[in-house]
């Protein structure tokens, strides 16, 4: 909480958290996040199982931003503690969510230690939000590759491309204080969704992307140009708007690839999608993670939404 109370003293009226792609964590530091944005002893959550009685996690004390504008960023990635996090703030209508629909994941798991040294989890409960929305998807007997695969299904039936909410269960609907509608039946539905943008993503992208192929390179591209990358950028902005790869630079990258065995042939869309990460990387070598994410939110349709939102 150290960064937010340096905003806070900087009088800021708004604050976007971006969650998308948090996998959670503890709940316990999940529940202090939630304290610093809701006022009073408002419930952030609660547990309850067939034979698990119901415990309720509270607000305990005044937070750091109980009143300015709150904007959270979520999507199929986010998940578990985030969920908890995500949902106390939108069922007390303090945040407007932003993005695509959460992972769904919210059991409770107590483990049991065994004598050879391995253990067992054994689910004994579920998370609620404070109007009783159940996080955790459905997961039914026989299904579990169904289950598993629910990310991919969600691509295949298109939800991910779509402005609208897929609704799993419309039966579960809730009411905000607001009159705002929220539906349960697994994840966290956003009061304002983006479809994913696919554009540029392919199998030769993906290795690029998803690898350390992009930061290798980058890393090798920086330690040969710092002096006149310093010297003609000297803040992120500028460097932003105005870098790019050059004819001999793209030689180089199509050479380090092959090393890799990775394809090196890419149409407009696919160049556009690795030169940015590059370029975010090269950033990051010489502002840190500002400078990365400064970059990246240049590109980036959900924090587009969320610029719009705030003028």
């Amino acid at each position: 909480m150290i960064e937010l109370d340096k905003l806070v003293n900087e009088k800021i009226k708004a604050l976007v958290l971006d969650l998308r792609g948090n996998g959670g964590g503890v709940l316990d530091e999940a529940t202090s996040i939630a304290d610093e944005f809701l006022d009073g002893d408002k419930l952030i959550t609660y547990t309850e199982g067939r034979q698990y009685p119901r415990k309720e996690y509270r607000c305990k004390r005044p937070g750091l931003f109980e009143k300015g504008k709150l904007l959270i960023l979520c999507d199929e990635g986010t998940a578990s503690a985030s969920e908890v996090l995500i949902g106390a703030l939108q069922d007390w209508d303090r945040a407007t969510v932003i993005g695509r629909r959460s992972f769904g994941k919210g059991l409770v798991q107590e483990q049991y230690d065994l004598s050879d040294g391995s253990a067992v989890r054994l689910t004994i409960a579920r998370y609620y939000t404070p109007l009783g929305r159940s996080i955790q998807r459905a997961y039914q007997a026989g299904q579990r590759a169904a289950y598993y695969g629910d990310i991919n299904q969600r691509y295949t039936a298109g939800e991910m491309y779509s402005n609208q909410a897929t609704v799993v269960d419309s039966s579960k609907v809730y009411n905000t204080r607001s009159g705002k509608k929220l539906y349960g039946g697994g994840g966290i539905y956003p009061d304002r969704i983006v479809p994913s943008d696919t554009t540029g993503y392919t199998k030769t992208t993906a290795k690029m992307t998803s690898t350390a192929f992009v930061y290798r390179f980058a890393s090798k591209y920086y330690v040969q140009e710092q002096q006149a990358l310093r010297q003609r950028y000297a803040q992120v902005d500028s460097f932003q708007r105005a870098f790019r790869l050059q004819a001999n630079d793209w030689l180089k990258l199509e050479q380090f690839a092959q090393k890799d065995s990775i394809s090196s042939t890419l149409n407009s869309s696919e160049k556009a999608l690795v030169e940015q990460r590059i370029k975010a990387a090269i950033a990051r070598q010489i502002w840190g993670d500002n400078g990365l994410f400064r970059v990246l939110n240049s590109q980036d349709k959900i924090m587009t939404e969320v610029e719009q939102l705030l003028r």
